[in-house]
């Protein structure tokens, strides 16, 4: 993984998208100094369809050269060595790069005096501590594409809730929902508490082959989110939901029916997690037994506190189900029991009785 200082060629945006040369090298400066657990970061160690790895070795085809800044993936000693990236994107020297934010973004504004609620590095002038909305402010006008990571970026997450003393806040709601990036594009977000690492990983490569010229924009939602991976619901494509749809509710989490009494909002929260799993394919919250806490929603987490709680939707749900759900069971398990049986012409005696005929044609 390697740091750039210096400036890639990128080419003038014409008129029409075809005709768009593209860009050959590109940097990445994460920065996740927002209010987080740096959990998004750790979690995209773990993709795999392509994993980390594979886009910053070029192993990918057609996209730009990739140069990653991180702090927990980067070789730098720290300091002011690994923060030239960003201080020459500042100065205008490094370009073009896509700036991704991971944690919320505290409200600086309403600090009576000196302070801050986050920093990034210090001041080489003053010693002071510059604070995450400092860098925001300097590198976003500048940024070819702006990514906002986990639900803490895209929406403020845990640090906004109800009563916290920060003025927390997603990235668009700082920047503006109508925010547009050098490369065209509005903020980007991935939400997810951490991210789902093929999540990310495929919407950040997205993000570089439009930045090579061979992809339109990513599709996003009306909230930013890449429309392929967060338009369904947790319940339609959840194992579980079959048993849903029968009116068989789990009472207990050793259950493997559907978690909606338990806790579960799954059938109104966008995500792919079910269908994607979480490691290989493998994990993700109902698919284990976990409730879904609606942790990719803006909503998240006051909307879906106390997280242990049946929902208020799901009672009357199930009271519409119930009935419904009664006679489906009864009438599939009529004809599960229909089929658990061989056909009568399955067996050793001397006489054929699968109704073969060998003279039908001739008829």
């Amino acid at each position: 993984m390697t740091t750039n200082s210096g400036t890639a060629e990128v080419s003038k945006e014409p008129d029409r998208a075809e005709d768009r040369q593209g860009i050959d090298e590109i940097t990445i400066l994460w920065i996740s100094e927002g209010m987080s657990c740096d959990g998004d970061t750790v979690s995209l160690t773990a993709a795999d369809q392509p994993s980390i790895e594979d886009l910053v070795l070029g192993l990918i085809p057609g996209l730009p050269k990739v140069n990653l800044v991180n702090k927990v993936l980067s070789p730098s000693l720290g300091g002011e060595d690994f923060l030239a990236p960003y201080r020459a994107a500042v100065r205008g020297e490094l370009a073009p790069f896509i700036l991704v934010i991971e944690g919320s973004v505290p409200n600086q504004n309403i600090i009576e005096g000196d302070g801050y609620w986050t920093s990034f590095g210090n001041d080489p002038e003053t010693g002071e501590p510059q604070p995450l909305n400092w860098w925001i402010d300097q590198l976003a006008p500048k940024a070819w594409a702006v990514v906002a990571a986990g639900t803490c970026a895209t929406f403020g997450g845990i640090h906004a809730m109800s009563g916290n003393p920060t003025g927390c806040m997603g990235l668009a709601d700082y920047l503006g929902w109508d925010y547009t990036s050098q490369g065209g594009l509005p903020i980007v977000n991935v939400p997810g508490c951490p991210i789902q690492p093929e999540n990310f990983m495929e919407t950040l490569v997205w993000v570089l082959y439009h930045a090579a010229g061979s992809a339109p924009p990513p599709p996003l939602d009306h909230m930013l989110r890449p429309q392929w991976l967060f338009g369904k619901t947790v319940h339609e494509g959840c194992d579980r939901g079959s048993y849903y749809e029968q009116a068989s509710f789990a009472k207990d989490y050793n259950s493997p029916k559907c978690l909606v009494k338990t806790g579960c909002w799954g059938p109104v929260v966008n995500c792919n997690v079910p269908k994607r799993g979480w490691m290989a394919g493998i994990g993700g919250c109902p698919n284990v037994g976990g409730i879904c806490i609606g942790c990719t929603m803006p909503g998240f987490p006051d909307a879906f506190m106390p997280f242990m709680d049946e929902p208020p939707g799901s009672t009357l749900s199930s009271m519409v189900i119930k009935p419904y759900g009664s006679v489906i069971r009864r009438l599939r398990g009529v004809t599960n029991e229909l089929v658990n049986h061989e056909p009568r012409w399955r067996h050793n005696k001397r006489k054929l009785t699968s109704g073969y005929d060998p003279h039908w044609r001739s008829s």
